[in-house]
C-alpha cells in the first residue's frame, strides 16, 4: 500500500511538470517539442534551432514607414517582418523599391547595362535648295543702246560657255569704234614724226574705252587690223548653266547698268537649314550632312557645312546653316524643301543609357537601377548630350548598372516612387511635391476590384470589363476598358468569366492592368 502511495505522488509531480512546460513553451512562442526535448537532456535542448530575430516591419508598398509591431496600411495590407541578417536591413535598403519576381514578369520589366558608348548625335532641320551665290552672273552693258537681236529667248534655258545671248546696238559704241580707227590710221600715217606720240596716246585712249566698255577682245582686235566698225556688238554668256532671269526683250532701249540676263550655274547648290536654338552649339562647320527631298523619296544627297551665319531669327527662333552640296543632273532645284541630318557632337564614347530609362518631372531626372532581383534603387542623374536612342549620364550612374528601360511608370504606381525618391532625395517625390499617402488618388498606387469580363480585344491590348466599386478611386460599378501592361495578361481570358484585377493609371484618363486573375467572390464586389 505505501509504495502505491508512492508511485501515485510520483505521476502527479511529472503531470504538473509537463503541464508548466506545456504553459511556459505557449507564452514563450517556444515549440512544444523544443521544451519536451529540454525536459529530456541538456544537449538536446542545446542543438535546437534559434528562432530568427524581427528587427522591424515595413510598409509593404515601399513606403518609408516602419513599425516595431505587426500593424496593416490604410489597404488592409500586412506590413513585411524584416529579419536580423536580411538584405533589408542592409545600409540604403530602406530607399529600395521592392516588387515581387511574378509582378516583374507580369509588369514586363526590363534592364539594359549603362555603357560606355558613342551617341553618333544627328541634328535635323528643315530647309530649302538655293543657288550657290558664287555661282550667280548677270550680263549687264555698260553703255546705252537697243536690243537688236535676241539668241535666247526664254527663261530657264540651259547655256554653254561663250553662247551668244543677244545683239546691242549703240551710237556711243559705233562713235568709240570709229575714233579708234581714225587714231590707228593717224598713228600709221605720222609714224616717225612728232605727232605721233599724241595720235598714240589718242589711239590708246579709245582703247581702254571699248575695253572698259566690255567689248571682246577679239572684235577690238578685228578693229584694230581691219579699221572696220562693226555696228552691233554681241553679249555671249560667261558660263555653263541655265538662264535664271530674262528683262531683254526685242527692239527695247537699255540703260548703263541695267541687268537684262542672269544665268546660274546649278552644278552645286546650297542647302539653308533652319537650325533651332538650342541645337546650335553641336553644329560646326565641316560636318557631313544628308539631305532628302520630297521629290526623290529614294535618293538621299550627300554634302557638309560650310558656313553658319552669325544671326537668328527672332520670329523662328532659328540659325541659318550653309550645306554645300554638289548637283549632277540637276536634280535640285532652287526653292525646293529639303530634310537636313547633320552629324554633331563628339565619336569619343560617353556613359549612357537608353532615353526610356530615363523618368524625366521637369525638375528631376530619375533612373531605376537594379539593385537585384526584385530589388530597385531610384537614383537621381545629371544628363548631358542625347542622341536618337540613347543619353549621356554626367552623374547617378556607373558603367555596368543594369537600369530599367521598361515599365518604368508601372514600377511608379505598384511602388509609390514618388514616397521613396522623397525619403533619400528630401524634396519628396521625383516631382518635387511632398510623399503621397498609401490612400492617395489615382496614379501613383496600384488600385484593385472584380468584375465579370465584357469584351476581350488581345491585339489590341485592351479588356471590356463590367466592374463593381472601386473603394480607393470612390467609383461606382459600371462598364469601361483598360489596357494591359502585356500581352501575356490576355491569356485564359473570355467573356462573362469573373475576374479580380489590379490597374494603375499609367496617363490621365489611361488605366492599365497590372495583374488578373479568376475570382470565386462575386464578380461586382467592389474593393
Amino acid at each position: 500500500m505505501k509504495n502505491t502511495t508512492t508511485f501515485v505522488i510520483a505521476a502527479a509531480v511529472a503531470a504538473l511538470g509537463a503541464g508548466a512546460g506545456y504553459l511556459w513553451a505557449a507564452r514563450s512562442h517556444q515549440p512544444v517539442s523544443a521544451i519536451a526535448a529540454a525536459s529530456a537532456g541538456g544537449t538536446a535542448s542545446s542543438s535546437a534551432p534559434q528562432q530568427r530575430k524581427v528587427l522591424y516591419y515595413r510598409n509593404p508598398m515601399g513606403l518609408p514607414d516602419t513599425s516595431p509591431t505587426p500593424k496593416k496600411d490604410p489597404m488592409g495590407m500586412d506590413y513585411i517582418p524584416v529579419y536580423e541578417g536580411e538584405d533589408d536591413a542592409a545600409p540604403g535598403a530602406a530607399n529600395q523599391i521592392r516588387i515581387s519576381t511574378d509582378k516583374v514578369q507580369k509588369l514586363g520589366v526590363r534592364v539594359e547595362a549603362a555603357a560606355l558608348r558613342p551617341l553618333g548625335q544627328r541634328v535635323r532641320a528643315t530647309g530649302r535648295v538655293e543657288p550657290d551665290e558664287r555661282r550667280v552672273y548677270a550680263i549687264t552693258p555698260k553703255f546705252e543702246g537697243y536690243v537688236e537681236r535676241l539668241h535666247v529667248n526664254v527663261t530657264g534655258q540651259p547655256v554653254a560657255k561663250g553662247q551668244p545671248l543677244f545683239e546691242v546696238y549703240s551710237p556711243e559704241l559705233v562713235s568709240a569704234q570709229r575714233e579708234y580707227a581714225i587714231a590707228a590710221q593717224g598713228l600709221r600715217t605720222l609714224a616717225g614724226s612728232d605727232a605721233a606720240a599724241g595720235m598714240q596716246q589718242l589711239a590708246e585712249a579709245s582703247l581702254l574705252r571699248l575695253r572698259n566698255w566690255d567689248i571682246p577682245r577679239e572684235q577690238v582686235q578685228a578693229l584694230a587690223h581691219s579699221g572696220e566698225v562693226r555696228r552691233t556688238v554681241t553679249f555671249r554668256s560667261p558660263v555653263a548653266g541655265v538662264v535664271t532671269e530674262k528683262k531683254a526683250l526685242q527692239g527695247m532701249r537699255f540703260m548703263p547698268g541695267e541687268a537684262l540676263y542672269q544665268v546660274t550655274d546649278l552644278g552645286t547648290v546650297w542647302v539653308l537649314a533652319d537650325v533651332y536654338e538650342q541645337d546650335l552649339g553641336l553644329v560646326r562647320a565641316g560636318a557631313p550632312a544628308t539631305v532628302k527631298i520630297n521629290a526623290y523619296p529614294d535618293k538621299s544627297f550627300s554634302g557638309k557645312v560650310t558656313y553658319v551665319y552669325p544671326t537668328l531669327s527672332a520670329q523662328t527662333r532659328t540659325v541659318p546653316v550653309r550645306v554645300e552640296l554638289p548637283n549632277p543632273g540637276q536634280l535640285l532645284k532652287p526653292g525646293m524643301f529639303a530634310q537636313v541630318e547633320l552629324g554633331a557632337g563628339s565619336a569619343a564614347p560617353v556613359l549612357a543609357v537608353p532615353e526610356s530609362a530615363v523618368i524625366d518631372s521637369g525638375t528631376r531626372r530619375i533612373v531605376l537601377v537594379q539593385a537585384a532581383e526584385g530589388r530597385f534603387e531610384p537614383r537621381e542623374v545629371k544628363l548631358g548630350a542625347r542622341s536618337d536612342a540613347y543619353v549621356q549620364v554626367l552623374d547617378g550612374v556607373r558603367d555596368g548598372e543594369p537600369v530599367v528601360v521598361a515599365a518604368n511608370f508601372l514600377i511608379d504606381a505598384e511602388s509609390n516612387l514618388k514616397a521613396v525618391v522623397g525619403g533619400f532625395g528630401g524634396h519628396g517625390g521625383h516631382g518635387g511635391s511632398a510623399p503621397v499617402p498609401a490612400n492617395q488618388k489615382a496614379g501613383s498606387a496600384g488600385h484593385k476590384a472584380q468584375g465579370s469580363i465584357d469584351n476581350v480585344d488581345a491585339k489590341a491590348g485592351v479588356v471590356s470589363i463590367n466592374h463593381g466599386e472601386v473603394a480607393s478611386l470612390k467609383w461606382p460599378a459600371m462598364t469601361m476598358e483598360f489596357k494591359l501592361a502585356n500581352a501575356s495578361l490576355a491569356q485564359g481570358l473570355k467573356p462573362g468569366a469573373a475576374v479580380s484585377f489590379e490597374f494603375v493609371e499609367r496617363e490621365p484618363g489611361e488605366w492599365v492592368i497590372t495583374s488578373i486573375s479568376p475570382a470565386a467572390a462575386n464578380p461586382h464586389t467592389g474593393h
